[in-house]
């Protein structure tokens, strides 16, 4: 299949060539901010609507397979675009965590190794992935959160057009549309428990992904309003510390174990699909 490449000789020849994305990406975040933060409860959870929810979904409905407003060609340059994107975000990481130094050294244990417990996921969804017909994709899919800086260091390590990257990218939107919701959810439902402290909550918020952060600590705002300013304070402490560990998790434990388990169990599963 021959790939589409991507190279101009000025910023004004890709301006001419890309002009519709960026005006339909600006219209999309205007009405996206316009509609805001909508919140639904249900029993005792609350289901959380944030604006890059209504932006992911405009996008997908002007994309080929709905109204075709926006070709495969463009979409095949927009994806090159995502990281540059993002790349604010992974600054803002740098920023936080330079300036979070204290929080980091004085963070106990509970803080600083939890970014471990996201590796049980990978013996759970790359299985999963494969058996879904995944190829290599499962890889970039399942080896972390798959957040802003994951999908950078995936896009960094396999290359743009990669399968990897294109099943970290996928997991990326998903996140951005699904996850949020199912965080804020999942963090009301966890405090009706009544199992957990609101502080054990308000820690396990910051996952190394903001928007669910933002979500999860919202929503546990919204039962404990006299310990809203320590829930956001111990998240955020929380997310700067995943940030930080969760990148060299995934650099140096992540992504090998993935691959390992990915060159263990792929022959095996598509012997069974019959592949």
């Amino acid at each position: 299949m021959k790939k589409e490449k991507y190279s101009y000789r000025s910023l004004q020849e890709r301006l001419r060539q890309e002009y519709k994305l960026y005006l339909l990406a600006f219209v999309f975040i205007v009405i996206a901010d316009g509609i805001g933060v909508i919140k639904l409860p249900i029993w005792k959870g609350t289901f959380i609507l944030f604006p890059i929810f209504y932006a992911i979904l405009m996008g997908v409905c002007a994309g080929p397979c709905v109204t075709k407003f926006i070709k495969r060609k463009e979409v095949k340059a927009a994806s090159k675009l995502v990281i540059v994107a993002i790349c604010p975000f992974i600054v803002k990481l740098g920023v936080n965590a330079g300036a979070s130094l204290e929080t980091v050294i004085s963070a106990g244990p509970a803080l600083l190794l939890q970014e471990i417990g996201n590796l049980g996921t990978i013996f759970l969804a790359l299985p999963i992935a494969l058996l879904l017909g995944l190829k290599r994709e499962a890889i970039g899919a399942t080896h972390s959160i798959n957040r802003e800086s994951n999908l950078a260091l995936i896009t960094d390590m396999f290359g743009p057009d990669s399968p990897e990257t294109r099943g970290s990218l996928s997991i990326y939107i998903v996140g951005g549309m699904i996850g949020t919701i199912y965080f804020g959810f999942l963090a009301s439902m966890s405090a009706a428990t009544s199992l957990f402290h609101p502080y054990a909550l308000g820690m396990a918020s910051g996952v190394g992904a903001g928007i669910m952060m933002a979500s999860a600590t919202a929503s546990l705002s919204t039962i404990y309003p006299t310990m809203a300013d320590q829930l956001s304070a111990l998240a955020s402490a929380s997310e700067t510390i995943s940030g930080i560990t969760g990148i060299y998790v995934a650099i140096f434990i992540g992504i090998p174990l993935t691959k390992k388990l990915y060159d263990i169990l792929a022959p095996r599963i598509s012997r069974k699909r019959g592949e």
